[in-house]
This record gives C-alpha cells, structure tokens and sequence, in this order.
C-alpha cells in the first residue's frame, strides 16, 4: 500500500498547469472575441491566438502525462472541463457574433456537456478510452472554430482580403458542419459503448 501511495504522480505537474491555464484563459478568450460585438479586427485576431495555444496545450498535456506517467485524478476530471471550456465559449461567442448558427451551438453543448459528465460520473467503474472518431471530430471543430474567430468577412478589411476572407470562411463552416456530424455519431458511439460495458457489469 505505500508502494502504490509513493508512485501516485503529484498534481503540481506541467499537464495540469496548462489544464489551469487553459480554464483560465477561457474569460479572456470570450472577451477578446466579443470586444465591439466582435468587430475588432485585433481583437478577434487576438482571440485567434488564444484559441490556438488552448488547443495546442490540450494536446501537449495529454501527450506529457501518458509518456511521463503524470496522469492523476486531478487531470483526469480538469482536462475534459478546461476543453469542453475552451470550445463551448468559442461556439457560443461566435453564435453572439453570428457567425455560427444558435441550433448548431446547443447541439453541440448538449452532446459534448453530457458525455463529459457521464464520463465523469462512470470514471472510476467504467472505463471508455477516446476513440479515434472522437480523436478526428476535435481536430476538425479545432479548424473551423479557431478559423471562425478571425475577422474572415469585416467590412474594414483591405479590399484585397475580401474575397479570399470569405473562401476561408466558407470553408471553415463546412470543417465546422463534418464536426458536427462526427460529434452526433461519436456521442451515439460513446453512449453505446457505456451501455455495453454497464451491462457486462451487472452479470
């Protein structure tokens, strides 16, 4: 027992203070976003980049807790909620500015809040690794959100910009429509996967 007590990893490691930082970063990252109801062009650059190093340091944590095994408890429940965190402010701030349909952004809560939670709640009695599916889904809502925090379609960009700002942003509300779709079939997987695992429990 105090074999197994000494080899738990401390939780002031680097993952967990880029989880931190990442929950901290979501206020500044909605303000950013909605300075002048989103039509700052500095700002909304400025929420681009903050949006950008959430999700570069959501994949650097994870990555240094496996291969350092600095996995603890405390990472297992923040990283989830600082990543649902980062992205629910990024759809919800670009439905204020109107640059992603109010529908779109509570399907997408609803599923992605209540696997989150359920995974939390199941944590310790079933286990239900991130599939690739999920894995792909990220990286596609990754694109077309941090895409759609830039002034694509402001009425003060150079004229030159205008027409390839408008191209980008089309392409990324099509990342953003095959995210969605993945996120309603991954929620599906995950509820089914939970289901089985339940079941083979009970015997």
């Amino acid at each position: 027992m105090a074999e197994a007590t000494q080899t738990q990893p401390s939780n002031w490691n680097v993952p967990n203070v880029l989880t931190t930082a990442r929950i901290v970063a979501v206020p500044f990252f909605a303000w950013a976003l909605l300075v002048d109801g989103g039509e700052s062009i500095t700002w909304r650059c400025v929420s681009f980049v903050i949006f950008t190093l959430a999700m570069i340091t959501d994949k650097i944590d994870g990555d240094l807790a496996r291969k350092h095994n600095l996995v603890t408890n405390f990472g297992k429940i923040a990283d989830p909620i600082a990543d649902k965190a980062v992205t629910g402010m990024a759809f919800i701030g670009l439905s204020i500015v109107g640059d992603v349909w109010w529908s779109v952004t509570i399907l997408v809560l609803i599923r992605e809040w209540s696997v989150t939670l359920l995974r939390l709640s199941i944590l310790k009695r079933v286990v239900i690794a991130a599939a690739d599916l999920g894995k792909i889904k990220t990286t596609f809502q990754a694109i077309a959100l941090a895409t759609l925090c830039l002034p694509l379609r402001d009425a003060d960009l150079p004229g030159w910009l205008e027409t390839p700002g408008e191209v980008i942003f089309y392409l990324a509300q099509v990342c953003l429509a095959i995210a969605v779709a993945l996120t309603l079939w991954s929620g599906w997987e995950f509820y089914r996967d939970v289901w089985k695992q339940r079941a083979s429990l009970r015997r």
